[in-house]
């Protein structure tokens, strides 16, 4: 990990019962890391800045444990579900561990020029831990913990696209910290603003009466707005809810543990009042009706299970 992102001297009270895995995904603007590791000490001395510094943010979720690091004057403590920021080229030192199991962290590496933020406001977020909370920041790790689970999925171009993204929910997440957001470009300010209506709209899809009214208010836009968003991305706001829910349903429809549950109530749970309108757009976009599609997934699970072809 130290070759491959920035150089640090690691050090453990317990090397030989130290243990650590780790995962990369290059995402073209962004690298993200999923690092999980016992109590461990870090430091970057201003000698091997000297010698190697790629010039690089670091942006760390912690998803467990917890840590302290000294950097630019300042001391810090951080826990769970706080987003701390690392500039690699001023030195730094710290330590990171937990109670019980291993510390577990998400870790977003891109170019320090590429924020879009003035020198003085990032300034002011480094080494200053903020939790990650509702609003942008809340956004940001939900994206942030979503991609990790798919990003081995991805192709290039995904992967790209959606580094892309990260990229401007960080510098809105930033911006939003330092009181800055007019500060951003006005596509990061767009994407952060979209990100922000995916969310509610997938915190909310079990709301049969979720509409474009409801979300607008919710964000402080007018409808008209709103549906300028959508247009942009060539789908209309009740039909992104829509394929939204029937994504819910469809896996639902296939977890085996569901498999008792009518499925109307998986429906409902999804937003769908009414069975006929739901079998008729589930058919639309999967081709085929939510009974057999709950059928044919139990018969793969069995072949599966059974290793029969």
């Amino acid at each position: 990990m130290s070759q491959t992102l920035v150089s640090t001297w690691p050090a453990s009270d317990s090397p030989a019962d130290f243990n650590a895995s780790a995962r990369l995904f290059d995402l073209g603007a962004v690298t993200l890391s999923a690092m999980s590791h016992s109590r461990l000490q870090v430091s970057r001395p201003a000698k091997l800045i000297r010698q190697t510094d790629p010039e690089v943010f670091q942006l760390h979720l912690v998803l467990a444990g917890d840590g302290a690091m000294t950097q630019a004057g300042r001391e810090a403590r951080f826990a769970v579900n706080h987003l701390l920021l690392i500039d690699s080229s001023q030195p730094w030192q710290g330590w990171r561990g937990a109670d019980r199991g291993p510390a577990e962290s998400l870790i977003v590496q891109f170019p320090r020029s590429s924020l879009g933020l003035r020198s003085d406001m990032i300034g002011r977020l480094v080494a200053a831990p903020f939790p990650a909370r509702a609003g942008i920041t809340g956004v940001l790790a939900a994206h942030l913990r979503q991609l990790t689970e798919n990003a081995g999925d991805l192709t290039r171009q995904d992967a790209e696209a959606l580094g892309a993204v990260t990229l401007d929910l960080v510098a809105a997440a930033c911006a939003h910290r330092c009181e800055a957001t007019r500060a951003l470009a006005p596509e990061s300010r767009h994407q952060a603003l979209l990100s922000l209506i995916h969310h509610f709209i997938r915190q909310r899809l079990g709301d049969p009466d979720l509409n474009a009214e409801m979300i607008a208010a919710a964000h402080g836009i007018s409808v008209r707005h709103l549906y300028k968003i959508f247009q942009e991305q060539g789908m209309s706001v009740a039909g992104w809810i829509r394929r939204c829910r029937l994504e819910g349903c469809h896996r639902d429809l296939a977890d085996p543990l569901l498999r008792a549950r009518p499925i109307q109530t998986i429906a409902a749970r999804w937003g769908f009042s009414d069975a006929a309108t739901f079998s008729r757009n589930f058919r639309a976009a999967f081709g085929m009706s939510p009974r057999d599609h709950r059928h044919r997934a139990a018969d793969d699970a069995w072949r599966e299970g059974t290793g029969l072809d």
